[in-house]
């Protein structure tokens, strides 16, 4: 009997093999009393369970293939870093010396603490490192309850070929198992910007994840399919259905290495018409990765991870260190810097709050550019840092989440007042600094005409833009179902903004991932758009596409998909868009693709 599952797609790819159940088997943790003259040998427990812990990452990282993407190191940096933090090393000490209770309560009630923190924030991507709290938690607690390492941690081979089904699965779980040849995984918990869904992407595993209760449902060793675009997991497949997709998995292999012949080729459509294709970074690392994508510039450097994970502020000598890194490695190619996304509910000083008020609803509260012009000396920091490396390259400066024009000019004002800081005390900087705000509220992107007048740039920030317009949370099971980037609100919300730009002849990016997703790289071209934003593995592929589009053969009616309100119709639509490039594809490999609504039989 054929069982399909469906979740979410989150890294690409077919993949066949056998079903290996990861239970990782987490401690009952209960609190029980220390006696007086046993607290220190338990504060010694848990410091050395977490020393333990640190030691097992060191080991996890220097089996890392010298060849991986960087971010696969940084990932388990971060754990160790976690490890090193007065919130796991001295906050749990301090409770087992003052309520007498044991290492693993302590643990506990510091792990809960934190992961209430992380909950209430309103950015998908930070709140998702919830998990990173979880994930090191749960190390050190499976070495406190003295658990033997688990199966997937011992390198013998085991897991060559194999599809993982777990609850979650951490960023370290998930480089062992790479290392050990996985095929993919199915997790029955994440989200699309987890840390291991991004290494997944990075690493080249198919993945899919929030699975509901896929554990229940396969057999440890049971035949399995994984279809990681569409989110489709099939167990118990007939012959037909197998074959199909062996001849898919060996056309998508295939069209994956075709790709590297576009990375010297310039960004432009048949008829003519040159696009920009840039990359998303946020971490200095992701440099190497960028370049080797052939990306023609970086669309969003993130600059949250300066300040996450430790005690104050960092220094302007130390932003200014970290972004010339970046802008030099870039060789005169732009880097597009974006101010702190920070906000009241996003703790960067250990544990205390930017702002001490009880905060409701962060997703609308202190955040961003709102939070940037309440923490001015925070923010000039930031400013005279980012101009002080523009002196070494091709900077531009990107104010988030800007929704009304007295926040665009205030930043705009520190920002001069940080340049005749600069002057007076003799320092180099681009005076000519190109300044831009992120379109990602209904507000800026109805008010575009209005912000176009008085930036150098504008960016749409589609990942924000969709959730505030449909009033939903991406990364919430339970909702997420909403999200939809053809919803006719947000097409009418990004049209109207490209419009902006081009009766003010200011260019406008998009830097969220709608610009990555293939499917609607067609769309975005009729409606306008000439610069994309990525993350980096996906820029070849969206050249592809460009390459191959000639925009005067696209349907008559391609913006009408604007005014469809039913979303199947929206979807059979934008399929019209795409057939022709589909079509080549398919020709070119001589198989069937099945798309999200029906089959084309080539």
């Amino acid at each position: 009997m054929t069982l399909e599952l469906q979740g979410i797609g989150v890294s690409r790819g077919i993949a066949i093999g056998r079903a290996h159940i990861l239970f990782h088997n987490q401690p009952d943790v209960r609190e029980y009393l220390i006696p007086a003259f046993s607290i220190e040998q338990e504060v010694e427990r848990l410091l050395d369970a977490i020393e333990q812990a640190k030691q097992q990452l060191k080991s996890i990282r220097n089996h890392i293939p010298a060849n991986a993407p960087a971010d696969v190191t940084s990932f388990i940096d971060t754990h160790i870093l976690m490890l090193n933090d007065s919130s796991l090393t001295k906050v749990p000490v301090d409770m087992i010396r003052q309520r007498r209770c044991n290492a693993e309560w302590a643990l506990q009630l510091q792990r809960d603490a934190l992961i209430n923190v992380f909950n209430e924030m309103d950015d998908p991507y930070l709140r998702t490192r919830r998990d990173d709290v979880d994930h090191v938690v749960n190390r050190i607690h499976r070495i406190l309850a003295d658990q033997e390492v688990a199966d997937h941690e011992i390198a013998d081979g085991r897991l060559k070929g194999h599809i993982i089904i777990a609850e979650d699965l951490t960023p370290a779980d998930t480089v062992l198992m790479q290392h050990q040849g996985i095929a993919a995984f199915v997790t029955e918990h994440g989200g699309a910007t987890s840390h291991t869904t991004i290494l997944a992407r990075s690493l080249g595993i198919p993945a899919i994840v929030g699975v509901e209760s896929v554990r229940r449902y396969v057999q440890d060793n049971e035949p399995l399919i994984i279809d990681g675009e569409a989110g489709i997991m099939i167990a118990g497949a007939d012959e037909s259905t197998l074959k199909e997709y062996q001849q898919r998995r060996i056309a998508f292999d295939e069209h994956i290495s075709s790709l590297s012949r576009y990375k010297s080729q310039p960004t432009r459509t048949r008829d003519g018409k040159t696009i920009t294709l840039l990359a998303n970074a946020e971490l200095p690392e992701d440099i190497t990765t960028i370049s080797n994508a052939g990306a023609q510039g970086i669309g969003l450097y993130r600059t949250e991870f300066l300040y996450m994970n430790r005690l104050a502020p960092p220094e302007e000598e130390e932003q200014l260190a970290a972004y010339r890194d970046v802008v030099e490695g870039m060789n005169n190619q732009p880097v597009t810097i974006r101010t702190f996304d920070l906000g009241a509910d996003k703790t960067v000083d250990g544990g205390r709050h930017l702002t001490q008020t009880v905060v409701t609803n962060p997703a609308l509260g202190l955040r961003a550019i709102r939070l940037c012009l309440t923490q001015p000396a925070m923010f000039r920091t930031q400013l005279r840092a980012i101009l002080r490396a523009s002196a070494y390259g091709k900077i531009k400066i990107m104010f988030p989440m800007i929704s009304t024009m007295h926040e665009l000019l205030q930043a705009r004002n520190l920002l001069e007042q940080c340049k005749l800081e600069l002057d007076k005390e003799g320092m180099e900087y681009d005076r000519q600094v190109e300044i831009g705000a992120m379109i990602e509220i209904p507000a800026s992107a109805v008010c575009a005409e209005m912000f176009a007048r008085h930036v150098d740039f504008l960016s749409i920030g589609t990942n924000d833009l969709i959730q505030y317009t449909l009033a939903i949370d991406r990364i919430d099971d339970t909702v997420n179902y909403l999200y939809d980037p053809l919803h006719p609100a947000v097409l009418r919300l990004i049209h109207m903004t490209l419009e902006a730009g081009r009766k003010f002849n200011v260019p406008v990016s998009m830097c969220g991932e709608m610009a990555g997703d293939p499917r609607y790289t067609r769309l975005l071209l009729a409606m306008g758009l000439e610069h994309f934003s990525m993350h980096p593995n996906a820029l070849l592929e969206i050249k592809q596409i460009i390459n191959e589009t000639d925009l005067s053969l696209l349907p008559a009616n391609t913006l009408s998909i604007m005014e469809v309100s039913d979303a199947l119709e929206a979807d059979m639509l934008l399929e019209q868009i795409n057939a022709p490039i589909i079509i080549k594809i398919c020709l070119s490999f001589g198989f069937l693709i099945r798309t999200d609504k029906r089959i084309l039989i080539i």
